[in-house]
């Protein structure tokens, strides 16, 4: 025997079934799983914890949700985290759960680390990202053993592995408190249409109620408050999720690059993600300078790369980070938004720091002299002008 080998565990079909696999066909002695709560829904942490005392030999739970809020959603909120149109819910969560199961891994005295990936994925690197920091075996059976879904599904049933998956229903679901996601079976088709039965989160924008405004206060980037009452971050996005979920607002159906090359039809809710970063971006856009939006759109991007790769130990990662802190000083102020049928639009917005001037900007105004602009207009395109005039000769 092996001695110990430390498990990230969801309860989900692929980590429930490593657990007699890392037995069997690696011969460990023991299996100990790790479930990090980063607001998944309660039951199913329960569920997770059932299932993991019945098939394994020691599981941990650790709460941190907190943490995941202040130190990972924070930081995404304020560089406009967005992968190709992903909010990177999945991704922003992985690092922080791989190591909490590496600290596990430690303070046992395991030999091995081990997760549920499959090899064309991006988890895989996510996790390994981290796990690959010590000297530890790091282990996939999913991908070592190149298995498929069907072939999961039979050998749970075999075993008395209790999974909800099903031929008929393999959805192959995550989610924490920025973002869910939904993949598997049909899905996996671009062209078919997701069922509505699919979605946790949000109600079918055809059916919500009338439009409803919101506010929402920030502080340095970071939201504080939710229509004038001041919440700490956790429980205002839980509430924003609820709010916003029953108006269909967050649904994304995308192709997406994965790391590997593979581009993968992708389905996800994230109900107050949307509302955030598109109140937050707006709020951005009435106190940071033309130049400054401009070259933070280009580190925002970069950013959102590496975590969407699970590089947040890159050093890039931080220097990327310090840059964004030094704009956020000053976005601070109130977005107000719209959410109806689906959609969420800025109807108003408000900031101390606003570069705004309604005098300046005024048909009926009188702090510039409009006679002044002629002498911009008259060198403004001064260059093309010339080049115009050289190739017509």
């Amino acid at each position: 025997m092996k001695g110990k080998v430390v498990l990230a565990y969801s309860g989900g079909l692929d980590t429930s079934v490593c657990i007699p696999l890392l037995k069997e066909n690696y011969d460990f002695e023991k299996v100990i799983t790790v479930i990090v709560d980063v607001g998944q829904a309660q039951d199913e942490i329960v569920k997770a914890q059932e299932k993991a005392e019945l098939i394994g030999d020691k599981n941990y739970t650790i709460d941190a949700k907190t943490e995941f809020v202040q130190d990972y959603l924070f930081p995404l909120i304020k560089a406009n985290g967005n992968y190709e149109g992903y909010v990177l819910g999945t991704a922003i969560a992985r690092p922080l759960i791989a190591k909490k199961v590496l600290g596990v891994a430690i303070h046992e005295g395991a030999v091995a680390l081990a997760h549920g990936c499959t090899g064309k994925g991006n988890d895989q690197l996510r996790f390994e990202a981290v796990f690959r920091s010590s000297d530890m075996e790091v282990l996939a059976p999913m991908r070592d053993m190149n298995l498929t879904r069907e072939w999961e599904i039979e050998y749970a049933r075999e075993h008395g592995i209790p999974v909800t998956v099903t031929r008929e229903k393999p959805w192959s679901i995550d989610e924490n408190i920025w973002s869910r996601s939904i993949e598997g079976g049909q899905l996996e088709d671009p062209d078919f249409i997701p069922p509505e039965e699919i979605f946790g989160w949000t109600r079918s924008p055809e059916k919500g109620p009338v439009a409803e405004i919101i506010e929402i206060g920030f502080e340095s980037g970071v939201p504080m408050s939710l229509n004038g009452t001041r919440m700490d971050g956790l429980p205002l996005i839980i509430e924003l999720n609820r709010i916003a979920g029953i108006h269909g607002v967050g649904r994304t159906d995308m192709i997406e690059d994965r790391v590997l090359g593979i581009k993968a039809r992708e389905n996800y809710e994230h109900p107050a993600a949307t509302v955030l970063l598109t109140a937050h971006r707006d709020l951005e856009r009435l106190v940071l300078t033309r130049a400054e939006l401009s070259f933070k759109s280009k580190v925002d991007e970069k950013w959102s790369e590496l975590v969407y790769m699970g590089l947040l130990d890159e050093p890039l990662f931080n220097d990327l980070n310090t840059f964004i802190d030094a704009t956020q000083v000053r976005v601070e102020g109130t977005v107000k938004l719209r959410l109806y049928k689906g959609s969420v639009i800025v109807v108003a917005r408000s900031s101390p720091f606003a570069l705004y001037s309604e005098d300046l900007v005024s048909f009926d105004g009188s702090s510039i002299n409009q006679k002044d602009a002629e002498g911009v207009a008259k060198y403004h395109g001064f260059q093309g002008r010339v080049y115009q005039k050289i190739i017509k000769k």
